[in-house]
Order: structure tokens, then C-alpha cells, then sequence
């Protein structure tokens, strides 16, 4: 006998398809035991010098400290994944802890931030600051100002922002506050070089598109990598230290790469991770 189908159960099988593909393809970035897939550059120093443990792994946290630093010194730091993506969701948790290190500067209070379409780490010259890089900024509230979070910033990269080439370094998301010691979950759908998306508690918060290399406010990089007017199509993930500690608790990604030949596929799945 041949079962005949309703076009809403069609429907829902569809619907029920695209939510189990959204469950199950996550990777977990952060495996909670150690940093075997990462991959360290901190400023005045080599490549994977992890310089006074700054970067470690307990209690199932990945953890950004400076108790091995006498004096913070400009020296940022940066943990990259050890692959490169192009078209993902990213989600991270974090939260802020402690006090800052000394020598912070003011700016870099209770400042971090989840860097996007970075250069390969292995280009990075010693005394490099920052990667060429979208900088999706994550700030904590410092109990007087307002200070919202997922902004962005662009150390040796530009962004178009409402239609038009957006050349300052930072541009504020509409995110609210959020202080003290608590968990916050952000998340950011990067579509190649066409549109990256900073969502907060399920809302969009900033939304900007041609992320490409340009402009300033990167020092002492190889002058061969940083080719302006380049589009940034993709690139490698890191995770900074700018002198305030930080845990983060989720670093995971949705790899979207494998529906960009189908918009309606790819749409279904980006609202089906958006919902959860």
C-alpha cells in the first residue's frame, strides 16, 4: 500500500530535518580539558611561547591570568583555533574576573574580545600587537558607565556599516551592560566577506558588512601581509588577553560552509540556530 503524505507533514519533516542538522553540527572548539587545538601569540614574544601561562585550562575553563606577570606591558596576547573558517556561528560564554593586571591601561578594563577573520598566527612578527583581524570586542561593565558589548573593532581591517565604509577603529553595538562575575553568552554569524552579525541573548545587536584589510591601529606587523583593499573571505579565531582575566566556559562553532550553494537551506539553518 502506498502511504500518501500532506504536504504539512511534508512540511514538518523538512522542518524536524533542519532542527536535528542544527543540534548536531557543533564543534566544540574548546574541548574543556586542554588547548591541544590551539595555538598561542602573545606580543614581545615567540609564536607558542604561552608566556607566563597566560593561557590555561582549569576546572574545565579556559582561562586568561596574568598572576605571572610582574607588569602587563602592551604584552597582548592572542589563542587561535588551529583552523581556519570562512561562512559559521560562533558562540562563545564568557565572563570577567578579578582584578585587572598592573600596567593595564585604562581602556583594556574588564576588555577582551573574539577575534574574526584573523591572519595565520604563524605571520605574526614578535613585537606585533594585535592579528589583522575583525575584532568582535567583549567588554564588562565597570559599575559606573555604560559599556556595551559585541562592538567591533578592526586592527588592520575596515568594515561598511549602513552602506557606507566605516573608517574608525570601534563602532558600539546597542547591547545593554553586563557587570560583575556573570555569564554571558555571545554569539557571531559571519557569512565570508559579505555580512557578520553580533547577536546577544537572541538579538542582533550590531550588524556590518565587507569586512576587508585596511586602515590603522595594528603595529609591527609584516607589511607583505597586510595587503589593503583585500576582502576578508575568511580566516582563523582567536580568543585575546588585553590585561583583564577572563574564563569562557563555551567556545563552539557551526560550520555553514556546506549550505552556501542553497540560500533557502542555508536561511533554514541559521534560523533554526538562532531560535535555540
Amino acid at each position: 500500500m502506498k502511504l500518501k503524505y500532506s504536504p504539512l507533514l511534508f512540511l514538518f519533516f523538512i522542518c524536524l530535518n533542519f532542527n536535528v542538522l542544527a543540534q548536531k553540527g557543533w564543534i566544540n572548539l574548546f574541548n574543556g580539558k586542554d588547548l591541544k587545538d590551539w595555538n598561542i601569540k602573545i606580543a614581545k614574544h615567540n609564536y607558542q611561547d604561552n608566556y607566563a601561562n597566560t593561557f590555561r585550562v582549569e576546572n574545565g575553563l579556559m582561562k586568561v591570568s596574568y598572576d605571572g606577570y610582574q607588569e602587563f606591558d602592551q604584552q597582548y596576547g592572542h589563542i587561535f583555533y588551529k583552523k581556519p573558517f570562512s561562512t559559521y556561528l560562533l558562540k562563545v560564554t564568557y565572563r570577567f574576573v578579578g582584578k585587572q593586571a598592573k600596567g593595564g591601561e585604562g581602556w583594556a578594563l574588564r576588555n577582551s574580545g573574539a577575534m574574526l577573520h584573523c591572519q595565520d598566527p604563524a605571520t605574526m612578527l614578535k613585537d606585533q600587537d594585535f592579528p589583522i583581524s575583525i575584532e568582535a570586542q567583549i567588554l564588562g561593565g565597570d559599575g559606573e558607565h555604560l559599556r556595551h558589548t559585541s562592538n567591533v573593532c578592526t586592527p588592520g581591517t575596515l568594515i561598511n556599516y549602513q552602506g557606507k565604509l566605516f573608517t574608525d577603529h570601534c563602532l558600539d553595538s546597542k547591547s545593554k551592560t553586563y557587570s560583575g562575575e556573570q555569564w554571558v553568552t555571545a554569539e557571531f554569524l559571519v557569512l565570508g566577506d559579505s555580512v557578520i552579525k553580533h547577536i546577544i541573548n537572541k538579538e542582533v545587536v550590531l550588524e556590518y558588512t565587507k569586512p576587508q584589510i585596511g586602515g590603522d591601529n595594528v603595529s609591527n606587523y609584516d607589511p607583505k601581509v597586510k595587503i589593503d583593499g583585500t576582502p576578508l573571505k575568511s580566516g582563523y579565531i582567536s580568543l585575546q588577553s588585553e590585561s583583564h582575566p577572563i574564563e569562557f566556559k563555551t567556545v563552539k562553532l557551526f560550520d555553514l560552509k556546506p549550505y552556501l550553494k542553497n540560500k533557502t537551506k542555508l536561511d533554514q539553518v541559521i534560523n533554526q540556530l538562532l531560535e535555540k
